[in-house]
């Protein structure tokens, strides 16, 4: 009922636009508006997470029994780089770039971004660097891990192609990303609408302009890098090469100092998702606003302070150690915030189980196991015990697909019918998530096992011992039920376009300004930008559409000149 009644108020609130563009292929290759650019994002993101969850089951058919020959040491190697790189650098950090291009100036009363065509060069360099580092695969793919680490990345495949085009695509993929922080952090502080300060931002623009900040902090940091990199493998320089009087751990800390925040920048967004779905489905008002906003900061603020947990292994002084491990549990203070604050949100609410909330709720559940075993990795002395184990791996997971991946699918569910002008399945949603939901855990669970167990990351294949090719092949399994749930919102996406149930403006009674407009948006966004009053401006809108309602109707008609005689 809830999207029928919307249907029907709304159109009062909503000012409607006459044009509309055109369409055709050539109106997406040069446009510049922010809603076609933001869904180039989602399906360019979405088609590289194809890829590389299709690598990852490469890989888990390998490990899937001891002894394997599947697949043969280089053929692994490469996989494993092109996964990790895909999922980092071609998934999760632009895909929340396709969120924020669509959403964050219709959250925030705006018409366009502020650089309308620097914003379709962030794409085009983002496609580029896909590309560039796809095409390696004819040719030699790279081996050296998604992170590169020297000497590995500079003496054993000084010849391999492939780590040259991995370094092509981190500077293209940087630009990219760069001129789309400076573009949203221009938007956000320039744009928007009248009455909304800073206290009334949208919770999920918060977590955009801290993106943005995080984002020009850091790139030019791993841009040096590869950068040192680059000149090291071809150009006579010794910038990593302890023979000549480099450091090998110059490297880490120069990408580590990149990781690390890049992890939050991954991250933070998907926490804005779960802060707009909360409250729309628990029907009342967010829990504690400000210390959300405020918590979305500090862990921006810890985030580039703890670069070296990721090093514990490396001879460094034991004070440097203590001091990364304790920045590293402060972090747990302000993310402890969050959830308690998501979790007094859905308290007492009058809660509609629909797919968002249900990908909302999974999110809190899975990340919090994956916050848990951080505080593990964080203490030091167990990280020397854990490193490079599949402890890690089951840790990095836990957070990145339950983290990151959830809040993914909550906004697809969420925001697909203000994209597309239609609903998603329900019931197939429902499937979806359930499939997921059992996948991650029967996948990544037990590699806490297999890690505690002894078995180290990144090997292709490991002895008949113990109950390792038990553990194994269970997280083999979970990997194709996870698969399972992501086809069924792929299919659940191509069946909706076509033949979804129509959604009208506000389908789920929604408290932003993005559902304010039509389903799809007109190409200005709004006709008439409303002043926003509070955090929830929908709401405002609708009790003053409600007023007006009531007045018209307790004044009755207009006197016609017969009733007046």
């Amino acid at each position: 009922m809830a999207a029928a009644d919307s249907t029907v108020a709304l159109p009062q609130i909503t000012a409607h636009r006459v044009e509309r563009d055109e369409g055709g292929w050539r109106s997406w290759v040069t446009t510049t508006d922010h809603k076609k650019i933001g869904i180039m994002y989602l399906v360019t993101t979405f088609v590289f997470f194809i890829l590389g969850g299709v690598e990852a089951l490469l890989m888990r058919v390998q490990l899937g029994a001891a002894d394997n020959t599947f697949l043969t040491p280089s053929t692994y190697n490469a996989l494993f780089t092109m996964h990790g790189t895909t999922m980092i650098f071609l998934f999760v950090v632009p895909i929340m770039a396709g969120f924020g291009n669509y959403f964050v100036p219709l959250m925030i009363g705006a018409r366009d971004m502020a650089f309308p065509k620097l914003n379709a060069l962030s794409y085009w360099l983002l496609l580029a660097g896909g590309i560039v580092f796809y095409g390696s695969l004819f040719f030699n793919p790279p081996e050296a891990g998604w992170t590169s680490y020297a000497p590995l990345s500079t003496e054993a495949y000084s010849s391999n192609g492939g780590l040259d085009a991995w370094i092509f695509l981190i500077h293209l993929t940087g630009i990219s990303s760069l001129v789309g922080a400076i573009n949203f952090y221009a938007t956000i502080a320039n744009m928007r609408a009248p009455g909304m300060g800073w206290g009334r931002l949208p919770l999920f623009v918060w977590t955009l302009l801290t993106y943005a900040i995080l984002l020009i902090l850091a790139l030019p940091v791993i841009a040096g890098a590869v950068t040192l990199l680059l000149t090291d493998r071809h150009f006579g320089t010794s910038f990593f090469d302890a023979s000549a009087g480099g450091d090998p751990l110059l490297w880490q800390h120069l990408f580590w100092f990149f990781g690390h925040p890049e992890v939050y920048i991954m991250i933070l967004p998907g926490f804005g998702i779960i802060s707009e779905v909360l409250p729309v489905f628990a029907r009342k008002p967010i829990f504690g606003y400000k210390a959300i906003a405020a918590a979305t900061v500090v862990i921006a603020f810890l985030g580039l302070l703890v670069w070296a947990h990721h090093m514990f292994s490396t001879p460094s002084p034991t004070i440097v150690l203590v001091f990364f491990m304790i920045s590293s549990f402060l972090i747990a203070i302000p993310t402890g915030v969050k959830i308690f604050n998501w979790i007094a949100t859905l308290w007492r609410g009058t809660i509609e189980f629909r797919t968002p909330l249900i990908f909302a709720v999974g999110f809190i559940s899975v990340f919090l196991i994956g916050g848990i075993t951080g505080v593990f990795l964080a203490v030091f002395p167990v990280d020397w015990q854990l490193t490079d184990t599949y402890f890690v791996v089951a840790h990095l997971h836990y957070v990145l697909v339950g983290g990151s991946v959830f809040a993914i699918f909550a906004g697809i569910y969420y925001w697909f019918p203000k994209v597309t002008g239609r609903m998603l399945s329900e019931s197939l949603g429902k499937w979806s998530f359930g499939f997921m939901y059992v996948g991650i855990n029967v996948t990544f669970l037990i590699q806490h096992s297999i890690g505690l167990d002894g078995m180290p990351r990144r090997v292709y294949e490991y002895p008949d011992v113990g109950n390792l090719a038990l553990y194994n092949l269970i997280s083999t399994i979970g990997s194709f039920i996870l698969a399972t749930g992501i086809g069924l919102t792929v299919i659940n996406v191509v069946r909706s376009m076509k033949v979804g149930v129509p959604s009208g403006p506000d389908p789920w009674k929604a408290n932003t300004l993005e559902w304010f407009t039509d389903s799809p948006p007109p190409v200005n966004n709004f006709d008439t930008i409303p002043r926003v009053r509070s955090v929830e401006p929908m709401k405002d809108i609708r009790r003053q559409v409600a007023r007006q309602t009531a007045s018209s109707v307790e004044l009755g008609p207009a006197p016609t000149a017969e009733s007046r005689h």
